[in-house]
């Protein structure tokens, strides 16, 4: 394709404009990006000048503004469902999540004017529709500043990271404590994407590349789509950005050190970020990440490549991307093991022809102390090992359905936003489930994107005749967002709504009792339970604090007791596995 910064001011006069549809950064050069406003105002002339563009309105931000997505297709139906009936293949591209991140933006800008408007290009994305959300952060897009990327190398001005109040959108997909997060799943759901794409830049390591991907862990995702995607659709687009003149390699993961020093490994996107939520419902997700060392036209026209090789691999394998994406959402049933949390194995990596720079560490003019220093005039071409396998640190058993008590709206509100099924319990009755008791968990000492998470979660398991109220929701796992559920219902699960506080309340003991008062009936529960006696007995023999402590004994007896409350600790959603 031509270079982007290149315009063509012939193919607009066919639809009967004088002036071609020109976007702030090529007006500037390749040194500007658009405001939120202007964005807006591109795409609404863009949609003016072709019938192949809509614009569609999703929920309000957290900025008061409503979520947009831009829609093409050359068909003029902009109808979701009726495209994946007719075998086409969605795309779904993310801009501005980082607003201080705008090469996305540019991008797609170009990108969407330039197919819609040049018929040469129809071709490609006959049987593609393309949506794109323009700026998702407008909250962030509209704090424009000269200053926040510190490590970046331009635009002039830019958003800023923070949405209107100061949460990481990419932190949010799961915990969805912004609108901005739920305008977002309104629109994934409605699009149904066969592939995602999230725009960024890094802001790590120095090396030669313009561009780097992360895509959807291929272990997590599993299946054949996770074979997939590792052995044929990412070797396949890394061919053709080559062919395109920009070399792409794997989002260098590394902290003050070079990637040659020993390699690096794959990130881990877990459910909090945009392609670890997308993983949730079978979506072949891609997240870039341009150099931001590298100037912005240059990155800009890396993504706008990118963006180019993700449709021309639409076109070829569009429709084995959707019929795997239906077999992996049919691989989640009851009585399969799934994995909650992964660990990097680095049994096995595989060589990477990297293109990195020579690095060294040399005393800071500003610290005294040893800092990283790359010489740019010290270019090289190496094999150095790439670790991107990742086996499960904890499996669970898929129950048959989880049991939520109605109470719990805030988790039963995020599981309707997602468009999960369900069944409400027509009256007052008792069900055999299993019961999870919060046994161990470590919490954060400072916060966290507005939390204090919770991790090292334990529990343990009991098999208990439960008591449920018409009214309940009985949520069944053999769905399209059985794995939704699984990976957000599971407290053990690495981003798990306990583990993002969701559920805090149970972990604060109610009901307490006064020593004076308690001393007795304490008396009387010992001479009256001969196993308690010998459990409490044992205890002080063992453990000399606990025999120098009154008030943990009182504690010990009340916890063995039928006073103690019985909520305490219990996690209130259940497993229903028979």
């Amino acid at each position: 394709m031509k270079p982007v910064l290149i315009l063509s001011f012939l193919f607009l006069s066919c639809y009967g404009h004088a002036q071609p549809l020109v976007t702030v950064f090529e007006s500037s050069q390749g040194q500007s990006t658009a405001t939120y406003h202007e964005t807006m105002e591109y795409y609404r002339s863009l949609a003016e000048r072709t019938p192949h563009i809509t614009i569609k309105e999703a929920g309000l931000t957290d900025a008061g503004v409503p979520l947009h997505f831009v829609v093409l297709d050359l068909d003029a139906e902009f109808d979701f469902e009726k495209a994946r009936k007719a075998g086409k293949t969605i795309i779904l591209i993310n801009n501005g999540i980082h607003p201080g991140e705008p090469d996305g933006i540019e991008a797609s800008m170009m990108l969407m004017r330039d197919y819609a408007l040049q018929p040469q290009y129809h071709a490609l994305i006959e049987n593609t529709i393309v949506a794109v959300i323009p700026v998702y952060n407008i909250g962030g897009a509209l704090q424009r500043n000269s200053h926040s990327r510190a490590n970046q190398n331009g635009p002039e001005e830019y958003g800023f990271r923070g949405n209107a109040r100061n949460y990481d959108l990419n932190r949010d997909f799961i915990k969805a404590d912004t609108k901005n997060t739920r305008a977002f799943y309104e629109t994934f759901h409605a699009v149904d994407p066969d592939i995602f794409i999230d725009t960024h830049v890094s802001n790590g390591a120095d090396y030669q590349y313009s561009i780097t991907h992360l895509a959807t862990q291929h272990d997590k995702m599993g299946g054949e789509m996770g074979s997939y995607i590792e052995n044929e659709f990412t070797p396949k687009l890394e061919a053709l950005m080559g062919k395109k003149g920009t070399d792409i390699t794997p989002y260098v993961n590394v902290f003050n050190t070079t990637p040659d020093h020993e390699g690096f490994s794959q990130f881990l996107d877990n459910p909090r970020y945009s392609t670890g939520y997308t993983t949730l419902f079978h979506t072949l997700g891609f997240m870039i990440e341009t150099h931001m060392l590298k100037t912005f036209d240059r990155r800009v026209n890396a993504t706008y490549h990118f963006l180019e090789a993700i449709l021309e691999l639409a076109k070829t394998d569009g429709q084995r991307i959707r019929q795997l994406k239906v077999r992996q959402s049919e691989s989640i049933k009851p009585g399969k093991k799934h994995a909650l949390s992964w660990r990097l194995s680095k049994a096995t990596s595989k060589q990477l022809k990297f293109k990195g720079y020579e690095g060294e560490m040399i005393e800071s003019k500003v610290t005294g102390q040893s800092r990283l220093l790359y010489g740019r005039n010290k270019p090289f071409v190496k094999n150095i090992p790439y670790y991107n396998h990742y086996v499960p640190a904890k499996e669970v058993e898929i129950p048959i359905a989880y049991i939520i008590p109605q109470g719990w709206h805030e988790i039963i509100d995020r599981l309707k936003w997602n468009g999960v099924d369900y069944q409400l319990i027509q009256k007052d009755t008792a069900i055999t489930v299993e019961v999870y008791r919060i046994s161990k968990y470590n919490t954060s000492s400072s916060p966290y994107e507005g939390h204090y998470r919770h991790n090292n979660v334990q529990v343990v398991v009991s098999t208990e005749s439960v008591s449920f109220r018409k009214g309940d929701y009985i949520v069944y796992t053999d769905q399209f967002a059985g794995r939704y559920l699984v990976e957000t219902l599971e407290p053990e699960a690495v981003d798990s709504f306990f583990s993002w506080n969701f559920f805090d309340t149970i972990l604060q003991q109610k009901e307490h009792f006064s020593p004076y008062v308690f001393e007795d009936v304490a008396w009387q529960l010992l001479q009256r339970d001969k196993t308690l006696r010998q459990e409490f007995e044992a205890k002080k023999k063992v453990n000399s604090e606990f025999a120098n402590n009154w008030y943990a004994q009182l504690d010990f007896i009340y916890r063995h007791s039928e006073y103690y409350e019985k909520a305490h600790m219990v996690y209130p959603v259940y497993r229903w596995v028979h």
